[in-house]
């Protein structure tokens, strides 16, 4: 059974293993869906001083969709893959798809 407040909990311990990730920098602003576990999780992290008071929360309904979208054909080359074995993997390689998507796409100058 789910409750407002393990889903605050849950939300809290997400917050904290993505900015515990050694390849983030201190975000500016946060983007999430509008679930409201969210706000008491990200004021939480504030008062602690694990996120600075000049960094925002967005909740956006469906910002994350534009993104989501574009991002399609990566999860379809990455799925059948079963995933990477460590970040800086996966990050080269992801480039290398993003690359190849932009070519078929026309969004590079000069190449035909």
């Amino acid at each position: 059974m789910l409750s407002a407040a393990h889903d605050a909990d849950a939300a809290e311990h997400f917050f904290r293993q993505v900015l515990r990730a050694l390849h983030t920098r201190t975000p500016r602003v946060i983007t999430v869906d509008k679930n409201a576990a969210y706000p008491p999780a990200f004021e939480a992290l504030q008062q602690e001083g694990m996120l600075p008071e000049t960094c925002l929360l967005r909740p956006c309904k469906y910002l994350n969709n534009v993104i989501e979208q574009d991002h399609r054909f990566v999860e379809r080359r990455v799925n059948p893959g079963l995933g990477f074995g460590a970040f800086h993997t996966a990050q080269r390689t992801i480039q290398g798809y993003e690359a190849i998507h932009m070519l078929r796409k026309g969004q590079i100058k000069g190449v035909a």
